[in-house]
């Protein structure tokens, strides 16, 4: 996980700004996305633009700790971006 991602609190949570040169390479990243999530069965709250994704990765219910596996899952998002730079 890159140090780009913010460690906010109250709701504990990570968040992150990808941004791409054109639509079609924010598509590809959509995309891996999706297929990321499915593969791991999680899913963060994405709001995008024609050129930008924000991503929001929220600690479980209850817990006030952001989970190793979702550390993990922030890091597999890096390197998407670099796939779809």
């Amino acid at each position: 996980m890159t140090s780009q991602w913010q460690e906010r609190n109250r709701p504990m949570r990570l968040e992150k700004r990808y941004e791409f040169g054109d639509y079609e390479a924010l598509r590809d990243f959509l995309d891996a996305a999706a297929d990321l999530s499915e593969r791991q069965g999680y899913y963060p709250d994405m709001g995008f633009g024609r050129d930008y994704v924000n991503v929001t990765i929220h600690a479980e219910d209850g817990d006030q700790t952001i989970l190793p596996a979702q550390r993990e899952f922030a890091g597999a998002l890096d390197l998407l971006q670099g796939d779809a730079a």
